[in-house]
């Protein structure tokens, strides 16, 4: 069961690096890559739906919500592309680094600092 388990998570690594891949790839249709570019951006961001200190309710997110969003991703994006894309991601072994998008996570939690501080010093 371990030993399934562990495959199985390797596989959703491989597949959301491919996602990452496949929604910036032009043979990908639009809703595709917007499924693929959520799904991928929601894996990676630390930020979560569902907070995970809730009972029961903070880990629906992370075992129901994200494999569904995966699966339904993997569906609308070609099966060629998603191969070629799968094979890529096997052999960078490594998750995709965008500067962009930790900065965009930064700039949000930084904002979210100074308004709440704004708003009691304020008051």
């Amino acid at each position: 069961m371990l030993k399934f388990a562990r495959q199985w998570t390797r596989s959703l690594k491989r597949d959301v690096h491919a996602l990452w891949l496949a929604s910036r790839d032009p043979r990908t249709p639009w809703y595709a890559k917007a499924v693929a570019a959520a799904v991928t951006a929601y894996v990676l961001s630390p930020v979560d739906l569902i907070p995970d200190f809730i009972p029961v309710l903070g880990l629906v997110d992370d075992l129901v919500i994200v494999p569904l969003g995966i699966v339904l991703a993997l569906r609308l994006v070609p099966a060629d592309v998603m191969a070629e894309h799968r094979a890529t991601a096997s052999l960078a072994g490594a998750r995709p680094v965008s500067r962009v998008a930790a900065a965009v996570i930064v700039l949000a939690w930084i904002g979210g600092v100074a308004a709440t501080a704004w708003f009691f010093l304020r008051h």
